[in-house]
This record gives C-alpha cells, structure tokens and sequence, in this order.
C-alpha cells in the first residue's frame, strides 16, 4: 500500500537516490525531477501529497518553485531543504507558506519524521488520543463515583472539557459515543449533588460554599485592582468554559495567562439573575429588597439588566471601596464594539474597567430562531467553531490588541454557561407561569419531581416570591420543559438548541481567568 505520493526536487537529485529507496520501503511513492519547471509541469495534471523543494537549483529556485507551486494548488504542503543557513531566507520561506524546513546535508530519518509530521499526523495523533482516553476513563469513572466537593466538580468538568476537546481529533466514532455516555453520566451525578447542596450553599452562615456569582466579584476580582495598573474585568455572556478553551489562543498571542480557574453560577444559570448577582454582590432576593424599584422578575415589563452599573457602584459603597475609579461600558451591539475599540486607550486612566459583551447568548438566541444558525452550529463543535471565528474577528478582540502593550491586567468571566437540550419534560401550570424552557416559576406547577430541582419556597434558593405560592423549578441534564399545549411542535422546535437557565455542568461551573499584559 502506497502510504503517499512525494514529489522531490533537486538538480543533484542522482546523489540522493538512497534517500529515494528509504522512503520508497517506507512506503512512499517519490517521483525526482532535476529542475523545478518540469516539477511545475507535472503538478498541474496529477496530484501529489507533499513537495520536498530544494533552495539552490539553476534556472527557477527553490522559492520562485514555490511560489507557482502554491499559485497552481495552495494546499500542497512544501518542504523546503536548503544549505542556506540565514534568516533572512527561512523568514521569506515561512512568509511564503512552507511546511517545514530542512537544512543540508539531510539524513532520511529527518526526512521521514517531516513526513509523518505531514501526512500521518492526524492518523497518529487520533489513535494516541484514542489510546490515552481509553487509560483515563476509569480514573474518571472512579472520580464521579467517590463522592466529589464542589472543587473536585470543578476539576472533573475541565478534565472532561479536556477530553471533549481531545476527541475531536479522534477518527474513532465508538470512543467518541463512550465518551457522550460518560458526560451524561457526570451530569446525572451533578444534578443529584447540586440538589442536595444547592440551599446550604447560598445561606449566608454557610462556611463551605464555593465562589458563587453573588460573591465573584469581592474575592476573584477586587483584590486584583492597585493604583496604577489598570484592571479590566470583561464579562463575555453566555460562555462556556469549553469555549473559552477555543478562544484561549488567540488571548494568549498579545497576553500572558496567570490563572484560569472556574466558579459556580447562581440558580436560575440567567442572565438577569446570575448577572445582576455579579455586578451587586447579592443574591437575588437580597437586590429585590435594596433595589426594589430595579429589580423585575421575569414576567415584569422592562429591561432585566439596566442597572448593573448602579449594582456595582453600591456593592463598591458596601465593601469600602468607593476610592477605586471605575468605567463602565456595555456593548450590546457592532456600533458599541466600534466605540470601544476608538475609546479603549482612554480607559487606561480607570483603576477599574467594568466591560460587558453581549454576543454568545444573543447567538445562542439566535440559533434557536434561525434556520441557518442551526446549521452553522449543530453541535458542541461547530459551536465553539463560531464562538472562536466571532470573537477573532470582532471589535473586542480589535480593542484588547490596542492595549497589549500597555501595563494592565485582564479578567475574563461570564454570568452563566448554556447547554443543548435534547430531552423534553412536561410541565403543567397556570397563566402566570413563565415561558422558560430551563428553569420555571409559577403557582400550582405539575412536573415529574425525578426531572427538576424544586423549591416550593424561592427564599430556599436565594430568590425573590414573584407572586404568592410561586414555586420555581430548575431542569436537571439536557431536559427542556414544555407546556402540553402543542407539545410536539415545541418538542421538536427547540431540540437541540442551546439553553440556560437549569442545572447542568455546562451552565454551572463556568471561566474566570486572569491574564496580564506582556510587557
């Protein structure tokens, strides 16, 4: 079996013909041409997998070959094999799109390993990945089933986060469906720990709770501000730790990353409960009884999150920190992101820059409505895939670049993760239940108690009574709670789509990572 076809250009190309013979037993196919035109010639009738490219040759050189090399068929990877030693060269061969970079004399061992760097990476690094799966599922099995802290969950989920990511370069659909049944497995697991621990952790005589939205912002960001070195706490909504994963790269190319750690979003896992906890400091109920004229539930009329700066301003006031000089800037559509990235140097003078970023959630939104959302991002995968392609290429990305080479420090959080739900739960109630498909409140709700968390008293969960004998209930996994009404329609409109709102790893257990700049 012929493992790949090489083309191997090189006018004393007689003298490497053991070369040739190491690779043919290798099983490569190698074709040898003396000069690059005849080179150029056969490429434009026939395909080949890779060009081994040498620099020095009469006639056309090795980087004028190249060049019509890449004009004809761009894709095809070219090795570039060179005595030149300068770096003048080898920056003008990786300008021009190289794939690797030799130096003469060459023996065929280096050859071969540029090769498989080439050709059999993926193959390779697929059945590695395979492989180490496979050594590390039981070490996870062993760990959902003893028993796991809230910080121990939180390492699971970036272990499984990892692996999510790792699979992606598997060729092997059966590993990939195992390991599906064992996230579904640790959500399961999560939901019954976060049921039985949920009330204990947000009374406020608690002493073992974790970092939880209402008190994210008091321990995980404000001892990070000092005069002198301004901090930017950007909050992009709606993002999961797997996506931050995705766009990590493309941070870490203008800033050094310190930290990166995880918290846990409030119940309701919702932009106007997690976030408004974010920016106060308190839990829900607590800013109902402060900001009783600001706070709206969700079957009120008017914005749910108008007043974050005003939250914030007083939750500084409360911990004695009214001396730290703050902005704020909310960017809810491309006219505010163009704004921040003219204004961005300007915040430098702030001890503190408060930046929220609406995208994720409105494009989780808005793949739920249109037809082709749906299938630019189907799955976890192609989900990540347009979270990275919006953030390279969006105004925040333009802005953070202007300023990473300034003296500063990044936070970057969100209010709540989403997850695709993919199994429907039916619920029963009155007019004045909300139209959630993750969480629910209202009077007289029917629903499966195997299916959600309930808090029959909302004060029980930190949350405000929005009218009397209100329940809330919270969907456990990948369920989504429909009305019996129409019931299929609904079933099959928001399968898999991307919700929040209840209880999973996914809406949970969220980013927080500290990053500083690079000079």
């Amino acid at each position: 079996m012929i493992l790949a076809t090489i083309i191997w250009v090189d006018d004393e190309i007689e003298s490497l013909q053991s070369q040739k013979i190491f690779l043919e037993n290798k099983g490569y196919k190698v074709l040898t041409f003396t000069n690059g035109f005849e080179a150029i010639e056969f490429i434009k009738n026939n395909e080949v997998d890779v060009f081994l490219l040498d620099e020095t040759m009469p006639g056309i050189s090795g980087l004028q070959t190249l060049q019509k090399i890449k004009e004809i068929k761009q894709y095809i990877p070219v090795v570039l094999i060179t005595k030149n030693e300068t770096e003048t060269l080898m920056d003008e061969a990786i300008g021009r799109q190289i794939t690797d970079y030799l130096l003469k004399p060459v023996n065929p061992n280096q050859v071969l390993l540029s090769l498989k760097k080439i050709i059999d990476n993926k193959r390779l690094v697929a059945e590695t990945t395979t492989t180490a799966y496979q050594q590390q599922f039981n070490q996870l099995f062993m760990a959902l089933n003893d028993n796991p802290s809230y910080n121990e969950w939180m390492e699971i989920y970036k272990k499984l986060v990892y692996w999510e990511l790792e699979m992606e370069k598997s060729n092997s659909p059966e590993m990939r469906e195992v390991f599906a049944l064992q996230k579904d497995e640790a959500n399961t697991a999560f939901f019954k720990f976060v049921s039985k621990n949920y009330a204990k952790w947000i009374n406020p005589k608690s002493i073992e709770s974790p970092i939880m939205s209402h008190n994210l912002f008091q321990f995980k960001v404000l001892p990070h501000v000092e005069k002198g070195i301004p901090v930017f706490f950007i909050l992009i909504d709606n993002l999961r730790f797997d996506q931050w994963k995705s766009i990590q790269p493309l941070f870490a190319e203008n800033f050094k990353i310190l930290e990166e750690e995880t918290f846990y979003s409030i119940l309701p896992t919702a932009t106007q409960y997690s976030r408004n906890a974010i920016f106060s400091g308190l839990l829900p109920i607590d800013i109902e009884k402060q900001f009783p004229e600001q706070w709206k539930n969700d079957e009120e009329e008017g914005g749910k999150n108008l007043f974050e700066e005003a939250f914030l301003k007083a939750q500084l006031k409360r911990l004695k920190k009214e001396d730290i000089k703050v902005g704020y800037t909310k960017v809810l559509n491309h006219s505010d992101g163009q704004n921040l990235v003219n204004n961005i140097h300007n915040l430098l003078t702030n001890d503190l820059n408060i930046i929220v970023y609406n995208f994720v959630d409105m494009l989780s939104h808005a793949r739920t409505e249109m037809e082709v959302l749906k299938e630019l991002a189907s799955d976890e995968t192609s989900y990540r895939s347009v979270t990275k392609s919006w953030f390279e290429h969006s105004p925040l990305h333009q802005a953070l670049k202007k300023i990473a080479d300034k003296k500063c420090k990044l936070i970057i959080a969100t209010d709540h993760g989403s997850v695709r739900v993919k199994t429907p739960f039916k619920v029963v109630g009155d007019k004045q239940t909300t139209a959630n498909l993750r969480y629910k409140h209202g009077r007289n709700l029917n629903y499966e108690s195997k299916d959600v968390l309930a808090f029959k008293d909302p004060h029980e969960a930190g949350l405000p009574v929005p009218t009397v004998n209100s329940s809330f209930i919270f969907a456990k996994e990948d369920g989504y709670l429909c009305y019996p009404n129409n019931y299929n329609h609904f079933v099959n409109y928001y399968k898999n789509t991307f919700q929040h709102g209840g209880i999973s790893l996914e809406e949970m257990i969220i980013p927080i990572i500290k990053m500083s700049s690079k000079v």
